[in-house]
C-alpha cells in the first residue's frame, strides 16, 4: 500500500504542475494536452504512452484500494467487538480521516475522468469538445458546484496524501527519527502545493481570471 500510495503522490505532484500550464493560455494548455496524446510517437503509438500510463494508475489503484479493504478487516478483526475508543488528536484524526477521504477521492477520480477525459454528461459540461482541453477546463469550473467539489476533494486529497507519506515510512522501514521527520515534512508541502496549486484553478475560473 505504502508504494503505491507514494505513487500516486508523485503522480498528483506532477499532474498539479502539468495544471498550472493553464495560467498560461489557451494556445500553450492545448499544446501541453496534445504533447502528451503525441509522447514518444511514432516510436509507439499515439496515445500510446498515456494510455500506458493510465493501466499502470488504475492498477495501483486497484492494489491500493484493495490493500485499504484489507487493513480495515484486520484492524477490526484485531480490535474485537469492545476496542477501546480515544479521544481526537491531530495524528489520530489524519488516521481515521483516511478511510473517509479514500472513499471520496477515488468516487472523485470517476468523475474527473468522465468530466474532463471521456466528456460524459452529466459530469462534463454541456460545451465539452474534444481536443480542446482549455475550453473543456473552463466550461467544468464555470460550474459553481463543480468548482466548490473539486476545492473540496483538494483538502481532502491534502490530508490523504500528508497522512500517507508519512505512514508509508514506516511501512517501508525507515525508522530514524530524523528520516521520519524529512519524510514527514516533504509529505506536507507536496499536500500543500497539490492543494493550493490545484484549488487555484477553479477559483481562477469563478473569478472571472480564466475565460
Amino acid at each position: 500500500m505504502a508504494v503505491t500510495g507514494l505513487l500516486f503522490t508523485a503522480f498528483v505532484v506532477v499532474h498539479m504542475v502539468g495544471n498550472l500550464k493553464v495560467f498560461g493560455g489557451a494556445t500553450g494548455f492545448d499544446a501541453y494536452a496534445a504533447w502528451l496524446r503525441t509522447l514518444l510517437y511514432p516510436l509507439v503509438p499515439h496515445e500510446g504512452v498515456l494510455w500506458a500510463l493510465r493501466v499502470v494508475l488504475v492498477l495501483g489503484l486497484v492494489g491500493h484500494v484493495w490493500c485499504a479493504v484489507v487493513l480495515v478487516r484486520r484492524s477490526h478483526a484485531s480490535a474485537g467487538p469492545h476496542r477501546r475508543r480515544t479521544g481526537l488528536t491531530a495524528g489520530s484524526f489524519g488516521a481515521r480521516s483516511m478511510l473517509l477521504t479514500g472513499v471520496v477521492l477515488l468516487l472523485f477520480v470517476v468523475f474527473h475522468v468522465l468530466d474532463m477525459t471521456t466528456g460524459t454528461a452529466p459530469a462534463a459540461s454541456e460545451a465539452f469538445e474534444p481536443g480542446t482541453a482549455y475550453a473543456n477546463l473552463v466550461a467544468s469550473f464555470s460550474r459553481p458546484w463543480v468548482a466548490a467539489f473539486y476545492g473540496i476533494t483538494m483538502v481532502l486529497l491534502a490530508l490523504h496524501v500528508a497522512h500517507g507519506v508519512r505512514t508509508a515510512a514506516g511501512d517501508l522501514g525507515v525508522t530514524g527519527a530524523r528520516s521520519r521527520a524529512v519524510i514527514t515534512t516533504v509529505g506536507g508541502i507536496a499536500a500543500v502545493a497539490v492543494l493550493l496549486g490545484n484549488a487555484a484553478i477553479p477559483i481562477a475560473v469563478q473569478a472571472g481570471w480564466l475565460t
